[in-house]
């Protein structure tokens, strides 16, 4: 272990999480024009922008649905929870696509953008005159994603669909759960996030293909389809057997043992699939006559020796505490790490180590302790520099600088009902309560 100790001193010099903002950004000079509402479009564009992408966020007079849905009706600072992990980084613009003014700037903003995203009903950009023909028609080079719940073509194009359906549709819940209960969602967006990471993933694909050919592409994302490839080994399975894979509650079917366990004080997450591995297990539970029987992964992979060897340890760890597992876990080579709360994850010196949660002030808001997207880069890591922003906070800065239009111009627009900002009466698409009229613009 000596060795490792000394390797990650020398690593975590080279990362330096203390210095993220002496850094480059690798996305900077990127510019994304974003119509997208309810996490699973934000989310890509999120990633982009922790990154350093200029992201753009355009929204409707009622704003961006995720402004309204926050946990037990908890806000902060007229902030809903469920709107702002997906939302730093960006400038925000209030107005709709629809109104054919609002339309002109748009497509004046397109001449100098790289991306355009949106997770619209299928061809309503299109009804706008939006569509990637059009929008290519004006800068060949743009790259446009649209994301939506089924895609832009065949039989259930147009259908609704929200994270719960596409778990549901993609095949995940079915297999999430108990035997002898019914399918169980992810507690958390799951398809809506790992969504998310493969449309960015798409968009830096596109960027450089555009890289070595000058040319622009259109992106259609199928929510569902990207939970269908999360399954692993399911789908060859079904194919070559004809077989449905079953639930089978926290237990691993394709690796033995790997599943959560009941201890004295709480549960632990133990795996131990490897030859050594599972004889260290075997050891410290003194209980070598089962490495003798089951030394072989794929023979304990076997139903009836995947039921004794469980049931086993089920028996062992319901004798011992958690701490005690995790430390035998450390001395004979096995995985086993306790089960923890999401405040101790939240709070956990580990995370905060690495950068993968960063604290920063926050100009309307204060200190800001979140997540951010966790590959840690040495040279060009991501980072947050400010949170969510009420509807229409940055129309006077992007229409000015992208635009080029004056003072009067904007004013104009907005007696026009072409831009707008937030609603006084609607406390979540408005600034924090105590905010001075002008802490955090980009320009005033």
């Amino acid at each position: 272990m000596e060795h490792l100790k000394e390797y990650a001193k020398e690593v975590e010099k080279l990362f330096n999480s203390g210095k993220l903002f002496d850094k480059p950004e690798p996305l900077k000079g990127i510019r994304v024009l974003e119509v997208c509402y309810v996490v699973l479009g934000p989310a890509a564009m999120d990633y982009l922008a922790e990154f350093g992408a200029e992201v753009i966020k355009f929204e409707g007079q009622r704003g961006d649905q995720m402004r309204f849905v926050t946990p037990y009706a908890f806000f902060w600072k007229n902030v809903s929870p469920g709107m702002e992990e997906q939302n730093h980084n960006k400038y925000w613009v209030g107005m709709h696509l629809g109104n054919p003014k609002a339309k002109e700037l748009f497509l004046e903003m397109v001449k100098k953008a790289d991306i355009v995203a949106d997770n619209l009903t299928p061809g309503r950009m299109a009804a706008w005159g939006l569509s990637y023909q059009e929008l290519s028609k004006i800068n060949p080079r743009i790259i446009q994603l649209h994301v939506s719940g089924y895609g832009s073509w065949g039989p259930w194009t147009g259908r609704t669909s929200y994270d719960a359906v596409a778990q549901s549709m993609g095949g995940l819940s079915a297999i999430t759960g108990f035997k002898e209960r019914g399918p169980i969602k992810s507690g958390v967006w799951i398809a809506d996030w790992i969504t998310a990471i493969m449309c960015a993933v798409a968009i830096i694909i596109a960027l450089n293909y555009r890289e070595r050919t000058g040319k622009g592409q259109f992106i259609d994302y199928m929510q569902a389809g990207n939970v269908i490839r999360l399954l692993d080994w399911t789908w060859l399975y079904t194919y070559l057997t004809g077989q449905d894979r079953p639930r089978s509650g926290n237990r691993d079917l394709a690796i033995c043992p790997s599943d959560l366990f009941d201890c004295q004080d709480g549960w632990i997450a133990l795996a131990a699939f490897a030859e050594e591995e599972f004889k260290g297990l075997c050891t410290a539970m003194n209980r070598m006559d089962l490495f003798q029987q089951y030394a072989d992964p794929t023979v304990r992979l076997r139903e009836e020796n995947a039921v004794v060897i469980l049931r086993a340890i089920d028996e062992w760890t319901r004798t011992k505490k958690v701490a005690e597992v995790e430390a035998l876990g450390q001395e004979y080579g096995f995985a086993a790490s306790r089960v923890i709360t999401t405040r101790e994850a939240y709070y956990s010196p580990h995370y905060r180590k690495r950068g993968a949660i960063q604290e920063f002030d926050d100009e309307l808001y204060g200190k800001m302790v979140e997540a951010c997207y966790p590959p840690r880069m040495s040279e060009t890591p991501s980072r947050l520099k400010w949170a969510q922003r009420p509807l229409g906070f940055d129309n006077h800065y992007v229409l000015t600088t992208l635009c080029g239009l004056s003072k009067n111009e904007i004013e104009q627009l907005e007696a026009e009902g072409v831009i707008f900002k937030w609603n006084p009466a609607v406390p979540s698409v408005c600034p924090p309560p105590d905010w001075d009229g002008k802490s955090g613009l980009k320009l005033f």
